[in-house]
């Protein structure tokens, strides 16, 4: 047991809840100094949101690296420099303050002198990532979740605030913040940062034309006001309406950096795909399956809008919910999958110490809300592996399966325990052994 958790173990739940964020901060504190500040000499672009983060640092990340820049990366899915990406194998996307300043010292001896951070509401609230300076920052959108732990959407929001603050005032940083215009928060984001750049489809600065998108990506141009000379036309390989806005955001970190046209263009082009989000498997079956990371309403409705015009036969969803998390939203995960989806299978996602099947209860619940009838096209299958081989094995011809909520993690929490985990291993294995 380490000592978090010993102290955690001593002393009452509500004071460890008031308490555990300044533990965090003098951690951060500490190790800064006994490490030299190894961020100190960096220039970190910062990435928050609710959704599409870690894409949003992948295709910054790849159009640096194309552009030539010697540049880290720390995401949910992965860490390293330049083209070497290691898997990352925690369930935690900003790591704990020891480990983070041992990846950083490790990246400045490889001569990074550009890091991209995805970047947590939970690292911002704990003090985390204190010690490093943010000169970029990008805020993706702010929807319902973690309210298990923030307890209030504005309490939620306002830890990621605290990220262009801290930008804000690093002095030798180019303070630009680089926000959804259409999210409802970006207006307070704006206010936190000297410099912004707008971006969205339907209002912004930074705005995407003429979009003409398919199941194997999008392509649209790209136009920012005040700036008539400016063409940009965007290919990217990742689908759905949700990656053009994650395309939008590494445009306008690419403008902030001063990057060529020409760089920006080919550095989202060449990101082939990001390890389980919109993955795609293909072993020979006569109909799609499709793993990804989504897991709160707001990607949920998302993706099941982006995809229920263009399914040919049945559209099946296949989901849990995180044990010992925002329990909220569950019902509601239920009822868009029950709304968009013609079969809905609900499963174990991370019970953690939770009742599993109370868990499914509450997320079937919404979807008969829906309208969704029990073991006629909604089925309660606990077993996640089983979960698996059960919602493949109903598909037929022409129909798109949807398997949601792990994609790239490599673990899954069950009491006290975490057990290996390959949601596209396990989808394969299904599809080839029947």
């Amino acid at each position: 047991m380490n000592f978090r958790r010993l102290v955690k173990a001593l002393i009452p739940k509500a004071l460890f809840e008031r308490i555990s964020p300044f533990g965090h901060l003098v951690e951060a504190v500490i190790f800064n100094l006994i490490n030299g500040f190894p961020a100190r000499d960096l220039k970190v672009i910062g990435v928050t949101g609710t959704n599409g983060k870690t894409t949003t640092c992948f295709l910054i990340h790849k159009m640096m690296v194309e552009a030539g820049y010697k540049v880290g990366l720390m995401t949910t899915v992965g860490w390293g420099v330049g083209n070497d990406i290691k898997p990352q194998i925690h369930h935690m996307t900003n790591v704990a303050v020891p480990e983070l300043m041992q990846r950083l010292k490790e990246m400045k001896q490889q001569g990074i002198k550009w890091l991209v951070l995805e970047t947590t509401s939970h690292a911002l609230a704990q003090h985390r990532v204190w010690g490093i300076p943010f000169s970029v920052v990008v805020m993706t959108n702010v929807t319902h979740e973690h309210l298990d732990y923030h307890k209030t959407f504005e309490a939620y929001r306002d830890a990621k605030r605290k990220l262009f603050v801290n930008c804000n005032h690093h002095q030798k940083g180019l303070r630009t913040g680089v926000i959804n215009a259409e999210d409802e928060s970006a207006q307070l984001f704006k206010s936190d940062i000297r410099k912004s750049i707008i971006y969205g489809i339907k209002k912004g600065d930074l705005k995407a034309t003429n979009i003409k998108s398919a199941p194997i990506g999008s392509i649209f141009d790209v136009k920012l006001a005040g700036r008539k000379k400016l063409k940009l036309h965007i290919k990217t390989r990742l689908a759905g309406s949700f990656n053009i806005y994650n395309c939008l955001a590494a445009v306008g970190v690419g403008l902030t950096l001063k990057l060529k046209p020409s760089q920006i263009e080919a550095g989202i082009a060449s990101l082939k795909s990001v390890e389980g989000r919109m993955m795609a498997i293909n072993e020979g079956q006569d109909f799609d399956v499709i793993v990804d990371y989504a897991h709160t309403p707001d990607s949920f409705e998302k993706l099941f809008m982006d995809f229920r015009p263009v399914v040919q036969g049945k559209l099946i969803v296949m989901f849990g919910s995180a044990g010992r998390r925002d329990k909220a939203k569950r019902a509601v995960q239920g009822e868009l999958a029950g709304k968009y989806a013609d079969e809905v299978v609900v499963t174990e996602e991370d019970d953690r110490d939770e009742d599993g099947m109370a868990i499914l209860l509450e997320i079937g619940a919404g979807a008969k809300k829906s309208g969704k009838v029990p073991n006629k096209d909604l089925f309660l299958v606990h077993n996640r592996e089983e979960a698996i081989k059960f919602t493949v094995g109903r598909a037929k011809a022409g129909d798109t399966v949807l398997l949601l909520g792990k994609g790239h993690e490599k673990t899954i929490e069950r009491d006290d325990r975490e057990d290996p985990w390959d949601e596209v291993g396990v989808a394969k294995k299904a599809l080839t052994n029947g």
